[in-house]
């Protein structure tokens, strides 16, 4: 007689755990801008920054293990139990888990891994602390797929329309009106290089005061009518942040936030504002325009605040760009400490407002205004120097002045993005 023994089925933790919630939540580690790594030396501050490779699988299991805890589906007691006896099994189990949702994130798209080759150091154990394996799992790095950087894109634009409150998308809305698909306003002569989106109506009418009523009615070049719709204009947006020392002094982390409005910004202009472009320029010393799927791991270093070069370099990428409009969106915390005297040499003052440094600013400000670039500047600190620097510049280019913090910053960004009316460039 065959006999069938049924149990309790409990499932996998992986089966109630939802993956695209708990990757929200490591969006600031995934994102983060050396605020927790390092070390970097300064002449001035010193050494800053920690010794644990921020980007290695071992950390991503320990801000993982955080994470959990956050979330409740690990406790404290359960941590404690298992930390007086590591080799207990269900520690063993802990590090199974660990290494399951790694392995799910990574077979889902979101993350990536490579192998970063080291060779053991003569003397060094096979097992155990300092061993062999634990350098090998250390030296496996992780990054963000591009699936990845759209998703936290996508999350970090929802919470900013949330905290903005409701928004209307659509394309940038202007005063001037065109021809198109969408009838939005009254017909108007066709005109050469317009839609053919004929005005049935309109035409026939003009047609028949033109040569009475009678069949068949003969069109003339002049009867044409076409309807009108608003004008939609594209914009090129170069988003410039600073990346300077200050960005993660004084107990703060201010580019990690920058970083994510940056994503916000290019998964909104990918859906909903297909014609418009977004490029990405680091400002330190000097200034480099990096790919949006490289911005993930871009860092802040020991370096100085060369906003002049910030600026060129912006503004050679924007005249290239065959747009209506065009805008700098530059985020900053520091004043100007450098400028690019020439190729290859720098000179740099991180005492005070320099006056050949601002010079230099205020020029590539003009600039920028002579070009019809408008500068948007968000400054994360409200020293009272650095308040009057950006009331200047905002006078210099007839831009706009945002005194925000990091907690504000990506709402008054969206809130400016959205919902200003603009103008078709002449």
């Amino acid at each position: 007689m065959r006999f069938t023994t049924y149990s309790k089925y409990t499932g996998h933790f992986l089966e109630s755990l939802n993956l695209q919630e708990l990757l929200d939540k490591l969006a600031d580690f995934l994102l983060q801008s050396g605020f927790a790594g390092g070390p970097y030396y300064h002449p001035f501050w010193g050494e800053f920054g920690g010794d644990e490779a921020p980007d290695s699988l071992e950390a991503l299991k320990e801000a993982i293990l955080r994470k959990l805890l956050e979330m409740g589906h690990v406790t404290p007691e359960m941590l404690q139990a298992l930390g007086e006896d590591p080799n207990a099994e269900g520690a063993r189990q802990l590090a199974e888990l660990l290494d399951d949702i790694v392995r799910q994130l990574i077979e889902e798209g979101y993350l990536a891994t490579e192998q970063v080759p080291q060779l053991p150091s003569e003397g060094q154990p096979v097992t155990g602390p300092g061993s062999v394996g634990k350098g090998a799992a250390r030296s496996v790095q992780f990054n963000l797929t591009q699936k990845g950087l759209d998703f936290l894109g996508y999350k970090t634009l929802k919470h900013l329309l949330g905290a903005v409150g409701k928004s209307s998308f659509g394309a940038h809305d202007t005063a001037e009106l065109s021809t198109g698909v969408e009838a939005e306003a009254s017909s108007k002569p066709y005109e050469f290089g317009d839609t053919l989106n004929l005005d049935v109506p309109a035409t026939l009418k003009k047609a028949i005061e033109r040569q009475g009523l009678g069949v068949p009615i003969e069109l003339d070049y002049g009867d044409l009518h076409v309807h009108q719709a608003e004008y939609r204009s594209s914009c090129a947006t170069v988003l410039m942040l600073d990346c300077s020392h200050s960005m993660i002094l004084y107990g703060e982390d201010r580019f990690t936030p920058a970083k994510k409005v940056a994503l916000a910004l290019a998964h909104l202009i990918r859906t909903q504002y297909p014609g418009d472009t977004l490029r990405v320029v680091l400002f330190h010393d000097s200034a480099e325009e990096i790919p949006l799927a490289q911005l993930a791991r871009a860092q802040v270093g020991p370096y100085h605040t060369n906003t002049s070069e910030g600026l060129r370099l912006a503004r050679r990428i924007l005249l290239a760009q065959k747009t209506d409009m065009r805008q700098i969106i530059m985020i900053t915390d520091g004043k100007p400490s450098a400028m690019t005297v020439s190729p290859g040499r720098i000179y740099k003052n991180s005492l005070g407002l320099d006056p050949a440094i601002l010079k230099e600013t205020y020029r590539e400000v003009a600039m920028c205004r002579r070009s019809g670039i408008q500068i948007n500047t968000f400054m994360l600190a409200r020293d009272y120097a650095l308040v009057e620097f950006v009331k200047k510049v905002s006078e210099l280019c007839r831009g706009k002045a945002y005194f925000t913090s990091t907690v504000t910053l990506g709402q008054y960004i969206m809130m400016d993005f959205l919902r200003r009316k603009v103008r078709r460039v002449q």
